[in-house]
């Protein structure tokens, strides 16, 4: 699998945003890369929101990915599904997504990035990279964690947890093939801006 941004758009309604307004305002941007992250929705809103989401991302050939949820993600013909470690094991989800869907698995060590490459991941998330943040974390892994997961697996990485603008460069150049941000960018006064801002950056 080859990621099509070093971007990696997170439509989370932290903040107060409505979902697909800011769907709508990252893709309007030109972000390729989005994944809808809805801890604290029912299910029934998580799919309305994942339907519609989905539809705009086809219309721009942006790739859809839906954070947590394989049945939501088949629902709403989304291009993949991301698990945490807690959610349904890999091979489930694999089973339910079938081969050609994109499955991606957060991990935070080597062990874990091994395990998610032999089961057939197709990218892995890795973090948290730095302190703050959404989750307000307290220990990153850093960049030579990072480094060693790049030396460790053969998959594209996604880096989270704590990234900004300021440390995308280095992110990139540590191995990570698309950085995943949150924060930074829906507490942008200008997210559009922003978005362009973070795609015309490039490795350190």
């Amino acid at each position: 699998m080859k990621l099509a941004s070093h971007f990696y758009a997170i439509v989370d309604p932290f903040a107060g945003h409505d979902p697909l307004e800011l769907a709508h305002t990252l893709l309007e941007a030109g972000a390729r890369i989005l994944q809808l992250r809805l801890k604290e929705s029912s299910g029934r809103d998580f799919l309305a929101a994942a339907i519609g989401i989905g539809r705009m991302c086809r219309e721009r050939g942006a790739t859809f990915i839906v954070n947590d949820r394989a049945d939501i993600a088949i629902l709403a013909d989304a291009d993949g599904v991301h698990l945490g470690q807690k959610d349904i094991p890999l091979e489930a989800a694999r089973r339910m997504m079938g081969p050609n869907r994109i499955i991606g698995i957060s991990t935070a060590s080597v062990e874990m990035a091994r395990a998610a490459e032999a089961g057939g991941a197709d990218y892995i998330g890795f973090g948290p990279m730095y302190v703050g943040g959404l989750k307000n974390i307290k220990a990153g892994q850093g960049l030579e964690n990072l480094r060693a997961v790049r030396a460790a697996v053969r998959i594209p990485i996604v880096a989270i947890g704590g990234i900004t603008e300021a440390t995308v460069p280095e992110v990139l150049g540590a191995g990570a093939n698309a950085a995943a941000i949150i924060t930074d960018v829906v507490k942008a006064p200008d997210i559009a801006a922003k978005v362009r801002s973070l795609l015309s950056l490039a490795a350190a």
